[in-house]
């Protein structure tokens, strides 16, 4: 995290405090490690949670906050995201909207009510032709991409090959002494081929709500590490410690993540 190369994502269950000068994304325990969402804590102890969050680090600091979601579940997820994303603009960081299963269909995508677009959904989805046309069109619109649950080299390259700006997954809760100089072998990697990770905050904190998508002129990709996943932005690997948020990476490339 101090060399840039990874960032934090944080959950309401977490409780870690985010190392200074660290990149961090906060996601909204919905899926959770367990998921099965045990860990929401309801909307409105989540929201307080989110503005202490921003209100401590910084707006300047934060990737994008997710608005709670119904995971693999496209329509729910529509109900409960949009009451609350001019709410997270409002706090100066960019809004991120859940796409799941069957999000492509007419109406599902508030595409002017958010700025990053978080490939959730089921392993196969996510994977799938859809995810990736969906994500292509983000980039068109502007916006941020994130895939979760990203935990192998195939998959983040599959992230990179979509477009993502970052990733988060549990890759380096288990055995980090192990797996973080793997990880940060394959940032290198990816790093070594045009258009992938590395480089400067890759989503811009929208300056007051808008109904229109704010400008990303120079999106980079970025991992992030967290409770229950790592972001990973191509730059940014997570680190584990008892009371330190597990690490993301920074611009331009995809972050590892769990959902």
């Amino acid at each position: 995290m101090s060399a840039g190369r990874i960032g934090c994502m944080t959950t309401p269950a977490q409780g870690s405090r985010i190392p200074e000068g660290a990149l961090y994304a906060c996601d909204n325990s919905k899926f959770g490690s367990d998921g099965k969402g045990r860990y929401w804590p309801g909307a409105q102890a989540w929201f307080a949670w989110l503005h202490r969050t921003v209100e401590r680090y910084g707006p300047d600091r934060c990737l994008w906050a997710l608005a709670p979601d119904q995971p693999f579940d496209a329509a729910g997820t529509l109900t409960e995201s949009l009451p609350w994303l001019a709410r997270i603009r409002e706090l100066g960081v960019p809004a991120a909207y859940a796409a799941q299963d069957g999000c492509d269909r007419p109406g599902l995508l508030p595409w002017d009510d958010f700025d990053v677009l978080f490939l959730a959904g089921s392993t196969e989805w996510k994977l799938g032709p859809v995810a990736e046309r969906l994500a292509r069109e983000a980039k068109a619109r502007g916006k941020g991409v994130h895939m979760g649950r990203v935990n192998s080299r195939i998959r983040l390259g599959i992230a990179e090959w979509f477009g993502c700006d970052s990733a988060d997954g549990t890759y380096l809760a288990f055995g980090p002494d192990k797996n973080l100089p793997k990880l940060l072998s394959w940032l290198d990697e990816l790093d070594g081929r045009p258009s992938l990770v590395g480089g400067t905050h890759p989503f811009a904190a929208p300056d007051a709500p808008s109904t229109a998508p704010p400008p990303r002129a120079d999106l980079r990709r970025r991992v992030l590490p967290g409770h229950e996943a790592a972001m990973r932005a191509k730059e940014y690997p997570p680190t584990a410690t008892s009371d330190v948020a597990p690490a993301l990476p920074t611009p331009r490339g995809p972050r590892a993540r769990t959902r």
